[in-house]
């Protein structure tokens, strides 16, 4: 269950799996983290949901399918979590901006200090002494993947126990996570902080590791920090408003950008998408200043390709290495294209690159499920969470486009 093959096929055939155990078995048994290749408790489809190889009304239409909604309504949430992130931070997108800022000059205190350095490395390798910890660092390198309930334990562990600065954390779990995003990565890092929602943060606690692993970590409690204060943070932005995408005519002579942060362009070929050629983009390496792990770009490029050669009747053909602004610029043009078409892309790597595309119209394609819910993530994921019946009702409509 922690082997990702970077298909399409793959990801239906795990959420076919999934599907019968999205009711009560979910609500009951989600928060078990049982190790390595045992987390049947829970989906494991993050990583092709991130990037889109199945979309979030897929995947709800098809628990929909089986269950009611008040027996999968904790699944439904789950989901709806990460379009919740996603919205917060299209409202709020220098938050992203700060996050980057106060990373690098994170990094720059552990080039010149040498306790920060030695303490940093010793999280990123395992080599803390806290067995659990230890084990999910390691877990998390090797596979690509961590549980969630791990995640906020070792979040924060990170932050209250070893002291260490929120934002090197969020650049380990970036580096390593199959699906990492700037918006779930950066905002759950930030609410274990107590930045997200000012004060409130999470601390990790023996017992609770204990009892969701079932034992296989007995933390004494002395070995985690007994409180946890709120890391100092400037207060939110002033929110924007919520982002609404673009409109195209198919009858112009159109390039077509695949990106990683939506790999299921059958959305735009319904609204007539012909392209004259199709660039294959992935731009991970923009997600930190450090090395990205090699799993996570060489995952991300196959599920890509996987992509393009699904729908490749479609896209004309298809170009990849165009890792710069000018040079998708010069290949649209080449083309004979007179403008490029793409899927949004929210906050992160992949939007900064479009943004930065000049000489050639850019219509970036926002898909009505966003349009949607994204508007509705004005404050905290509980007023967002009363809106859900709402993209509910609409997921026949929703789910193609």
């Amino acid at each position: 269950m922690t082997r990702f093959t970077p298909t399409r096929t793959a990801a239906l055939e795990r959420l076919s799996a999934f599907v019968p155990h999205a009711g009560k078995d979910y609500a009951a048994l989600r928060n078990y983290d049982r190790g390595p290749g045992q987390h049947r408790d829970v989906s494991v489809l993050s990583p092709y949901i991130r990037h889109r190889a199945l979309t979030e009304a897929e995947v709800l239409e098809a628990v929909l399918g089986r269950h009611s909604h008040s027996a999968a309504e904790k699944f439904i949430q789950e989901v709806c979590w990460r379009t919740y992130w996603k919205g917060w931070l299209e409202m709020r997108p220098s938050v992203w901006r700060s996050y980057r800022a106060d990373l690098r000059r994170a990094l720059d205190g552990v080039q010149t200090q040498g306790g920060l350095r030695r303490d940093w490395e010793a999280a990123c390798k395992g080599e803390t002494g806290i067995e659990c910890f230890d084990f999910w660092a390691r877990e998390l390198v090797e596979t690509g993947y961590l549980h969630n309930h791990a995640r906020m334990w070792f979040a924060s562990i990170w932050i209250f126990t070893l002291r260490l600065p929120w934002v090197l954390g969020a650049d380990f779990f970036l580096r390593h996570l199959l699906d990492g995003d700037p918006a779930s990565n950066t905002l759950s890092w930030r609410w274990v902080a107590g930045v997200q929602t000012p004060g409130k943060t999470y601390l990790a606690r023996g017992s609770n590791i204990s009892k969701y692993t079932e034992g296989r970590f007995r933390p004494d409690g002395w070995i985690f920090a007994n409180d946890a204060q709120a890391v100092d943070a400037p207060p939110h932005p002033p929110r924007m408003d919520a982002p609404k995408g673009d409109a195209f005519d198919p009858a112009i002579p159109t390039a077509f950008i695949l990106h990683e942060d939506d790999l299921s362009p059958g959305f735009l070929v319904l609204r007539g998408l012909r392209p004259l050629g199709t660039a294959l983009v992935t731009a991970s390496d923009g997600l930190t200043p450090l090395r990205m792990a090699p799993r996570v770009t060489e995952f991300r490029t196959a599920l890509a390709r996987d992509a393009a050669s699904r729908w490749a009747e479609r896209l004309g053909p298809v170009t990849e290495g165009l890792d710069c602004p000018q040079a998708l610029a010069d290949w649209a043009r080449a083309l004979g294209a007179e403008q490029i078409v793409t899927a949004f892309a929210p906050v992160g790597p992949v939007a900064e690159m479009l943004d930065e595309i000049t000489g050639i119209p850019v219509l970036r394609v926002m898909r009505d499920f966003d349009a949607t819910a994204w508007p509705h993530a004005t404050a905290g994921f509980f007023k967002f969470k009363e809106k859900i019946p709402k993209f509910l009702g609409q997921l026949k409509g929703l789910r193609a486009a």
